[in-house]
């Protein structure tokens, strides 16, 4: 599984990325790199900010694994779902890697995005500085990295909204358990937003972003 160098949208090319944070974007699920993109005029000017594409075609757009169970529903409670969400967090630190090699990195992901994203820490919990995660999870288990992380306590904004019925409530309580055993969270709940990102959360999460880039 590789991150397709080519469908990467960045927000600066050339000569104008060097001595830059980076910042990485990960998309939902059945999206694509566009998406979240589309944030890119509103966050901070501090770093370069890379969306990438999910290794994986989903029919209408691309999914970083395969989220669903043999009856349609979503669910993240299999081992084999937790593999796959390694898989592709390991995908994409090795993008981080190979395309910005000694850069400060942050992530922000929606959803399933958000899901690597937190796999992205427990990963590689010295490789980057935040996370934040919109409308997203933590997957169950535990990683060889979750001890360090929770001595690391990073930064975390984690924010969904009330009447989000794509999440299950099962992966809600267990993401509320988990991270602030494991970071310094900045937790938002948004009354009557469903599975989306608000303006007032957009300027929550910018704000979040320009405290860590200020520090």
């Amino acid at each position: 599984m590789t991150i397709d160098d080519e469908a990467v949208l960045w927000s600066a090319s050339g000569d104008d990325r060097a001595g830059r944070p980076l910042l990485v974007l990960l998309h939902g699920y059945n999206s694509n790199e566009g998406d979240l993109f589309g944030l890119a005029p509103y966050l901070p000017l501090d770093p370069v900010v890379a969306s990438l594409r999910a290794p994986i075609d989903a029919g209408y757009g691309y999914a970083w694994f395969d989220i669903f169970d043999a009856g349609g529903r979503i669910a993240d409670d299999s081992p084999e779902k937790q593999g796959a969400a390694r898989s592709a967090a390991e995908a994409v630190l090795a993008w981080v890697d190979r395309a910005a090699p000694g850069t400060p990195v942050g992530l922000v992901g929606f959803s399933q995005g958000g899901a690597v994203a937190l796999e992205l820490l427990r990963l590689a919990p010295e490789r980057f500085d935040f996370a934040a995660v919109l409308a997203g999870f933590a997957m169950p288990g535990e990683r060889t990295g979750d001890a360090r992380l929770a001595e690391l306590r990073l930064p975390v904004f984690w924010g969904r909204g009330t009447l989000d019925e794509v999440i299950p409530a099962a992966s809600v309580a267990r993401t509320l358990d988990w991270l602030p055993e494991h970071a310094s969270l900045d937790a938002r709940i948004y009354e009557g937003l469903g599975h989306s990102v608000s303006e007032r959360e957009l300027a929550d999460l910018t704000a979040f972003l320009r405290d860590r880039y200020a520090a």
